[in-house]
């Protein structure tokens, strides 16, 4: 306490003009108090988004709409609206439950990822905004659902959801200080980096956000070809094959599927050329191999056949012992073999040892999803693209599981050397954020 005090008094002396109230300004940032209010309305929007799904789902049953001989359009048009966000909050509510599980284990997540103390995204605002978004999307497309099933076909009731899609896009980039701005903005600044990854050098959250899209490309593909139905126009006369059949959307559509490993592997290509470690050229070729693997799987979609089928199995096979590989040995630390803990790393911050082993068994299996775009395995009478969502979410489930355990490793062991641990950074540069 002393030696605080000194500090104290030599900082508002040297760097302060003998103003204290301005000094602890510097020294002692006020957090952000957690409200009641914000739990209260975490549990309404819940409450309005299962009974709003629920509703749905009633009607989409009553309909017919999910069924394999259901209405191509709806299917076509609608369902990639709601597949979309649908992938986009669930990857965002696991989130905050990776915030949930670092702050109950003390993993210092903020320190990792360089966030401001100050304006971070605590586990209640990300519920909070996942709640209200998906209440928002399933809402709205609850009244699209009826007005279709009341078979109306006006031009402004098919542009319902291109007109939500847009305002979620006006509300990422608004420029006013509302709905968490300084977190909107960081993570435009994160999306830039990843999109010209070779230019920028790598930091752990830009390397981290980069791995969430590999998980994602079935929601970036939907967020490609609504894009394209609704700028097209295509919506007005209800040509949803118009983007399929252009050559330039359909090749943009595939680029999609090869575009966030290799912004991963262009990450990996900048930290060989900043550190000159070939451990980072051996991740980049864990990210070829994927690329490889999605090439082998849009090959056998344009043309099914038997020696297509014996090259996607087998790339996919290889890229797949590749990343479990990486996720066990490199992002996880596990599989030591001379480790205090069999099999483990020596250091742990889970007490039940099973979990790891249960979560090793985990990742393995929702790493064999792909296996169903070989399969084809229908269930039931339920529409080809439901299974999609449901694989898709697998994958997003996965990614969820893996983040805790990839940051726990970083927190313990500095495994991807992203940071300093003998300094800690101080805040004084929060302050005079124009924000504040």
């Amino acid at each position: 306490m002393k030696l605080a005090d000194e500090v104290e008094e030599i900082f508002v002396k040297h760097f302060s003009e003998d103003d204290k109230r301005k000094a602890m300004k510097y020294l002692k940032p006020t957090h952000r108090k957690e409200s009641h209010a914000v739990t209260f309305f975490i549990g309404l929007f819940a409450g309005c988004f299962i009974a709003l799904f629920a509703g749905y789902v009633i009607v989409a049953h009553i309909t017919g709409m999910y069924k394999p001989q259901s209405d191509t359009v709806y299917m076509e048009t609608v369902y990639p609206v709601l597949s979309m966000f649908s992938l986009l909050f669930l990857h965002f509510f696991l989130y905050g439950c990776n915030i949930f599980m670092w702050r109950k284990t003390r993993i210092n997540y903020s320190f990792i990822f360089e966030l401001a103390p100050t304006k971070e995204l605590k586990y209640r605002d990300v519920f909070l905004i996942c709640t209200t978004s998906m209440t928002a999307v399933v809402g709205v497309l609850f009244v699209h659902l009826s007005l279709v099933a009341k078979k109306y076909s006006y031009s402004h009731v098919k542009a319902i959801p291109g007109l939500l899609l847009l305002i979620f896009v006006i509300l990422l980039v608004c420029p006013l200080n509302i709905f968490y701005k300084s977190s909107r903005y960081r993570f435009l600044r994160v999306i830039r980096n990843i999109i010209l990854s070779p230019l920028y050098k790598v930091v752990m959250l830009d390397f981290f956000m980069a791995d969430q899209l590999c998980s994602q490309v079935p929601m970036l593909r939907n967020l490609e070809y609504v894009a394209c139905y609704y700028i097209t126009g295509s919506f007005k006369n209800q040509d949803y094959g118009y983007c399929m059949k252009n050559k330039n959307y359909r090749d943009l559509a595939y680029a999609v599927s090869f575009l966030p490993y290799y912004w991963r592997a262009m990450q990996c290509a900048r930290r060989w050329f900043d550190e000159g470690q070939t451990s980072h050229l051996v991740n980049l070729g864990k990210y070829v191999s994927a690329m490889l693997a999605a090439g082998a799987k849009v090959a056998y979609e344009k043309e099914r056949s038997t020696g297509g089928l014996c090259l996607v199995v087998a790339v996919s096979s290889g890229a797949t012992v590749y990343q479990l590989y990486w996720d066990f040995v490199k992002d996880w630390g596990l599989l030591q073999f001379h480790s205090n803990n069999p099999w483990l790393r020596n250091e742990l911050m889970l007490r039940r040892k099973f979990i790891y082993y249960i979560s090793m068994g985990l990742n393995l299996v929702l790493r064999l999803a792909w296996l169903q775009t070989v399969l084809h395995y229908n269930f039931g009478s339920v529409d080809y693209r439901v299974t999609g969502l449901f694989l898709a979410a697998l994958e997003v489930i996965r990614r969820g599981h893996w983040n805790f355990y990839r940051l726990e490793n970083e927190h313990l062991n500095n495994a991807g050397k992203f940071r300093a641990v003998k300094i800690v950074p101080l805040p004084f540069h929060e302050v005079d954020d124009p924000e504040d």
